[in-house]
């Protein structure tokens, strides 16, 4: 996602698993794109709820997308203990929705 601090990767991650497991594969085939839908918006609805957003630069409080921002990420050491942990719960989530 290159940084933008926008869509969590461990969200777009998740929703890419569903897909892959739900996904339409047929042109005529809206059911399974109806489950995906459903199955995606229970997740991002599920993990919104747990952790108040779906956006990285509000999950760590700071914009990874600026220097500034990621030297703070750094020195907070957030990206092994705050998105360990996004990633426990989107792995938890999966494993109940799949």
């Amino acid at each position: 996602m290159a940084r933008l601090g926008e869509t969590c990767g461990v969200v777009t991650g998740a929703i890419m698993v569903i897909g892959l497991k739900y996904g339409k594969v047929r042109a005529k085939d809206d059911a399974s794109k109806e489950k995906t839908y459903r199955l995606v918006r229970e997740f991002m609805d599920r993990f919104r709820s747990r952790h108040g957003s779906l956006r990285c630069k509000v999950l760590l409080g700071h914009d990874i997308g600026s220097a500034p921002g990621q030297e703070r990420i750094k020195q907070l050491g957030l990206h092994q203990n705050l998105c360990s942990k996004l990633i426990r719960t989107a792995a938890g989530l999966l494993e109940k929705i799949l």
